[in-house]
């Protein structure tokens, strides 16, 4: 039977760590709930100015916007990966590593595939698999769309100078505080619309559609982006209340245990006290 003194001490460490992971789990719940309601209200802009630029694009003729939609042969491929400054929150980062080596060793095996680390747990890991060419985890220091449309900027430089052919995002998206949705979504080219544009010729334009394009195009990248790491913001919090609430009730799992072995130690010895006297007491009157 372990010491008595030992099971306090452990009984003690296992009480400070529960109140560590519950004052955690309630700063990410009070966290979460300004990063969900930013991103909720963003969604529905970002996804009608990504659904217009691509009618408009369909409907273009000619080589407007074409510097943006070159679809040229793949042989180097840039991946944004987006994950968190800070541990502690489960799986979301390592999920954010496996599809980014899936993208490496399967989808793009035998290209150049680079990565650009949008958070210091990405550019910690994906430096030991391959070429990380820029690390913006400074972004959620100070999280604006001035500051991601930078970064965004970068992104569209690269590929109009032909650095590389192709780039990815690979992020998660909220759903809700215990799910995130693993995302690998394509930033360029852009991916042409589906199904029939025709009735884009209904409206008039001012100015001249291609103009339109040609200004569209940069901000709606720039918007895919700051929701992408606003999708992951929000993921951020949600999986670390919910790992930290799971690391609590684990905490007082462990402590109920403890105190039940304590108190059978505790029992124990006070019984061999007393059977100690007793045989004592009888040596004596013998």
């Amino acid at each position: 039977m372990a010491n008595l003194k030992e099971i306090r001490n452990r009984i003690a460490t296992v009480s400070s760590t529960m109140q560590i992971t519950s004052a955690m789990k309630m700063v990410s719940a009070a966290k979460l709930k300004k990063a969900q309601d930013a991103i909720t209200a963003m969604r529905p802009y970002a996804n009608k100015l990504t659904e217009l630029l691509q009618n408009l694009s369909a409907s273009l003729d000619g080589d407007a916007g074409s510097k943006f939609t070159d679809n040229r042969a793949i042989n180097k491929v840039l991946v944004v990966a987006i994950t968190s400054n800070r541990g502690l929150c489960g799986a979301f980062n390592s999920n954010i590593m496996k599809q980014s080596n899936s993208l490496l060793e399967d989808t793009y095996a035998g290209k150049q595939v680079d990565f650009m680390a949008i958070g210091k747990k990405g550019n910690d890991l994906l430096g030991k698999r391959g070429t990380v060419i820029a690390n913006h985890s400074h972004v959620f220091d100070d999280l604006t769309f001035d500051n991601v449309a930078a970064i965004a900027q970068s992104l569209i430089d690269h590929f109009t100078e032909g650095n590389y052919d192709r780039i990815e995002l690979v992020y998660n998206k909220f759903k809700n505080a215990a799910t995130q949705i693993v995302m690998s979504e394509q930033f360029l080219p852009l991916v042409p619309v589906e199904g029939d544009t025709s009735g884009a010729s209904d409206y008039i334009f001012e100015p001249s559609k291609p103009e339109i394009v040609e200004q569209l195009i940069p901000k709606s990248l720039k918007t895919q982006l700051y929701k992408a790491i606003r999708d992951s913001f929000a993921s951020e919090h949600g999986a670390r209340m919910t790992a930290m609430h799971k690391a609590t009730d684990n905490a007082t799992e462990l402590r109920d245990q403890l105190k039940l072995t304590y108190n059978k130690a505790r029992q124990a010895a006070i019984t061999n006290e007393i059977l100690e006297i007793v045989g004592g007491a009888e040596a004596l009157s013998n």
